[in-house]
């Protein structure tokens, strides 16, 4: 059978928010809500989502965030993680969602964070997937290189920039070095219709896209971790950058009541950490 993913908009002061949605059924635990990683949309999600939905009847929100995919920009020109968390903590009240379980990858797990610190009765359980901090000479350089500002122009050179910028994030970190030594050889390079459909996510949001990246490099995950007082689990899946992996036992050691779970490649293998994790 099928797992079908719906679509929906919620409106807060920003304007519409979009989501996709799998409405498990289940009373008897709370929703899980979703949040992707940049650039992109929730539409990197739903294989994930399939994969949980087919593990317990859970009910799945996975909205996307603002300034990316279908959602409305953000209201300040310079946000931080903590203003993408109040968003979030809004569309929560806008939608009459008391207390969620929360999963957040790379850029979601910052914002994960950050609710867990600013907002923690709204939420159950967290599950971090992918965070790193960076140091200030590397945020720097990640500012000025990985994320730029782009803007339609009379040639339409953003539809090449876009997909260019996609496929070579598959391909090398940062994309921007493209040389031997920051291949990433665990990744597979995309098919073309994936290559595709990624692209036009970026392009959605090509004027925002880049606000919620630079909020995520400047973000301190070592001073805001030891805040989090709430079940963490900390998610690491085979394919994850080495910087990330290397600094997981750190980061886990900074949250009170926290589990490492290292995971296989697959979405089913992540599926089954969550499910565990959720269900303990």
């Amino acid at each position: 059978m099928t797992t079908l993913i719906d679509r929906a908009f919620v409106r807060i002061a920003e304007g519409l928010i979009h989501m996709r949605r799998i409405d498990g059924g289940r009373i008897d635990a709370p929703p899980l809500v979703m949040i992707h990683l940049s650039p992109g949309s929730s539409r990197g999600l739903e294989g994930l989502m399939t994969a949980i939905a087919a593990r317990g009847g859970r009910t799945l929100i996975a909205p996307d965030t603002v300034g990316n995919g279908d959602s409305a920009p953000p209201a300040p020109s310079l946000p931080d993680i903590a203003y993408y968390a109040d968003t979030l903590a809004r569309l929560l009240e806008a939608m009459g969602l008391d207390r969620v379980d929360l999963y957040g990858t790379h850029t979601g797990a910052r914002i994960a964070c950050e609710m867990a610190v600013l907002h923690p009765d709204r939420l159950r359980r967290v599950i971090i997937d992918g965070i790193i901090e960076y140091a200030p000479d590397a945020i720097a350089e990640m500012i000025e290189h990985y994320a730029p500002q782009i803007a339609p122009d009379d040639y339409g050179c953003q539809f090449a920039w876009a997909f260019n910028f996609v496929r070579d994030q598959a391909l090398h970190f940062p994309w921007y070095k493209r040389d031997p030594a920051h291949r990433l050889m665990s990744y597979a390079v995309p098919s073309a219709d994936e290559l595709h459909a990624k692209t036009l996510e970026v392009l959605k949001s090509l004027r925002t896209y880049h606000k919620s990246y630079r909020a995520a490099f400047a973000y301190r995950a070592s001073e805001r971790l030891p805040l989090v007082a709430l079940p963490t689990l900390f998610l690491i899946g085979a394919t994850e950058l080495p910087a990330i992996r290397d600094r997981a036992s750190d980061y886990a050691a900074m949250v009170a009541e926290s589990r490492i779970d290292i995971v296989g490649p697959t979405v089913e293998d992540k599926a089954v950490a969550i499910q565990r994790f959720l269900e303990a």
